[in-house]
């Protein structure tokens, strides 16, 4: 790999000529493979390093076919940096009560998804992502992870400006210069510049100015970036205290870690990850809290002014007069712990205990994913959503199952026809694979509909010779 002259030389100044030495040579190598297990979903161990940072995350010996793992598509792991795991640290430092959490730039969904399994229980977490292309990535992951305390949000940072005081916790991993991405991504060093890191940093900042309202006193701000410079790192950090009127927090960290910390000579704590020092890629990570007193949650009448009127225009009337079907209670564990709503011809389950946030953030944002999916009405028929198989408040029970061999796992995951046994009976059928849920088909005897998302499908058509697995 060849290395931009002018980073090098800018690198080189920052670090100093042996670390930066240490550096370049590293990047020449292998990224480490690292995976998050879901242990909602499939808690046996996996055979491997465990990442010191994360409670859940394992270094792989080899790569694995990913995408001809059933267990992967069905969410009981996500394969996700090593470095970026860092997130759990901070979360399990400073959050001790459950809290409303904002994941500002979320996409594709890793650290999102690593913030739902670690937020004490009660939490709600927010996640967005202002690219309508990778908003749907990041609902398909989060629905594969299967918490139903979730909202998943397509907005620009701008729009969460009015919504004063709401969040407690604001992860914002912001869009970078992509340095820490050489290694695994030519073409971030292909469009590295010294102009892009000044649009980067500049870019940032207006990030931060438009989000800070939304933070609460004494709330938590997470910043990271995936990149080296100061100008996007410790400048950036040190501008959110000064400008904005933030104190900036210690992470508890442990030396034979190899995070290093401040590279320009300030005292204040920040975490970085060099890829020749610590066993992952190039990240940055500085927590921060908010000044003045900590408020608890509260109502926001004042916020929701306007909501009630714009329910009755357009489509509103239509979508209230529709009822939920009686079934749908028997396909959760704890109904009572949800709000079902139809929208449209879908019907929603969403966490009572989150419902005036949830009221909100419909008002204010658009929303693109809330709670679980339950079904969409055809007719008469109530159709299971695969949001519905693949949550953790899914009762399994509700429907027949049908275990699934590894081939046919696969054949169900490319939308193909399945054919199932004939002791299957007739209607709506939950397909599992070692017992995990893979989704719904309707069995018609001598057939099986695949009710798989035609989005999500497995697209290659054919399987590689040589197959291994997380498990």
């Amino acid at each position: 790999m060849n290395l931009p002259s002018q980073f090098a030389e800018r690198t080189r100044a920052l670090m100093g000529e042996e670390n930066y030495r240490l550096l370049e040579n590293a990047l020449q190598g292998d990224a480490p493979v690292s995976v998050r297990v879901n242990r909602d979903k499939h808690d046996m161990p996996v055979s491997g390093e465990q990442v010191p940072w994360s409670s859940s995350g394992v270094y792989l010996g080899e790569r694995p076919t990913f995408t001809f793992d059933p267990l992967f598509h069905a969410g009981c792991y996500y394969v996700q940096e090593a470095s970026s795991m860092f997130v759990e640290r901070v979360l399990r430092t400073y959050v001790t009560r459950p809290v409303v959490m904002l994941d500002l730039c979320a996409a594709p969904g890793g650290k999102s998804t690593d913030a739902r399994s670690v937020l004490p229980e009660g939490s709600l977490l927010v996640a967005n992502e202002v690219m309508r292309n990778r908003v749907q990535i990041l609902a398909e992951n989060l629905m594969k992870w299967g918490n139903a305390e979730v909202v998943v949000t397509n907005n620009d940072p701008a729009d969460f400006t009015g919504l004063t005081d709401l969040f407690d916790v604001i992860l914002t991993d912001v869009p970078c210069s992509g340095e820490g991405m050489f290694r695994k991504d030519q073409v971030a060093v292909d469009e590295w510049s010294v102009d892009n890191v000044q649009i980067c940093w500049q870019r940032q900042r207006r990030i931060l100015a438009d989000i800070w309202p939304a933070l609460k006193p004494g709330g938590l701000l997470i910043y990271s970036t995936c990149t080296y410079n100061k100008e996007e790192d410790e400048e950036n950090v040190a501008w959110i205290a000064s400008e904005l009127g933030a104190e900036i927090l210690d992470v508890p960290v442990q030396p034979e870690w190899g995070i290093t910390g401040n590279l320009i000579g300030e005292d204040f704590p920040v975490y970085r990850f060099l890829p020749h020092q610590t066993k992952g890629e190039g990240f940055f990570l500085a927590a921060l809290r908010k000044s003045g007193a900590s408020t608890p949650s509260g109502r926001r009448d004042d916020k929701m002014s306007g909501k009630k009127e714009k329910k009755k225009e357009g489509k509103g009337g239509k979508q209230q007069a529709m009822s939920v079907p009686k079934e749908v209670k028997s396909w959760l564990q704890q109904p009572d712990d949800f709000l079902l709503e139809v929208k449209g011809t879908n019907v929603i389950a969403f966490p009572k205990a989150h419902a005036e946030e949830y009221a909100l953030l419909q008002h204010s944002l658009r929303v693109v994913h809330a709670g679980v999916g339950i079904g969409e009405m055809k007719g008469k028929d109530l159709v299971p959503s695969h949001s519905l198989a693949m949550s953790t408040a899914f009762e399994k029970e509700a429907f027949p199952k049908a275990e699934l061999s590894y081939e046919q796992a696969i054949a169900y995951l490319r939308k193909e026809a399945v054919v199932l046994d004939a002791a299957v009976p007739k209607g709506y059928v939950l397909l599992t694979y070692k017992d995990v849920p893979l989704g719904f088909a309707k069995n018609i005897g001598n057939r099986a509909n695949n009710l798989y998302p035609q989005e999500w499908r497995i697209r290659s058509g054919y399987l590689p010779e040589k197959l291994s697995f997380v498990w």
